[in-house]
């Protein structure tokens, strides 16, 4: 038997750190739960006046989620220009980003959106400290200079749950189906 115990071993992860994963887990499971059994197609129906879809809400979130796990690293410099400088054509191309293009399947997105979220839980299990603080970047929607690691977890997981149920509330118009209830 061996002295030490050292090799193969997990190290144990602070409360706060196993709550931002859960918290992450269950939105993901609920804006993924959404598109079960969908086709790439049904993906991109529009069911509302909006022009969401569950595969665009898919394809939002993952983007979404990438580039704020580079902030986790970072800070604002994951962005090549910040928002304020964003022309028209920048705005067209993000608005691709809620839309499946021809091309792209519900079952890539999905891949697509498991590497992302395993990249931001490996961030949240090693990151040195959810203190440090990022400017960010200079946009419209920012009414803050700076968020700590945290707060741009806690982003993540809002986003995710407001974008599932934006999913739900689609999902539901297309087929009857519902994540709850």
């Amino acid at each position: 038997m061996s002295d030490t115990i050292t090799e193969n071993v997990t190290p144990t992860l602070d409360q706060e750190r196993r709550d931002l994963l859960a918290s992450l887990a269950h939105a993901r499971h609920f804006l993924r739960f959404t598109a079960r059994d969908l086709t790439t197609e049904q993906a991109r129906e529009r069911t509302t006046v909006s022009a969401l879809t569950i595969g665009g809400l898919v394809k939002h979130v993952t983007g979404v989620e990438k580039g704020w796990s580079e902030f986790l690293v970072v800070g604002a410099a994951y962005l090549e220009k910040d928002f304020t400088e964003w022309t028209e054509e920048d705005f067209v191309e993000r608005a691709k980003d809620f839309q499946l293009q021809d091309g792209e399947s519900l079952e890539a997105v999905l891949a697509a959106y498991d590497e992302v979220a395993a990249r931001t839980d490996e961030l949240v299990r090693t990151l040195p400290s959810l203190d440090v603080v990022h400017e960010l970047p200079k946009a419209p929607w920012n009414m803050d200079e700076a968020w700590s690691v945290r707060r741009a977890l806690i982003h993540i997981v809002a986003e995710t749950a407001q974008h599932a149920g934006h999913a739900d509330i689609i999902r539901e118009a297309l087929d009857g189906s519902k994540s709850m209830g």
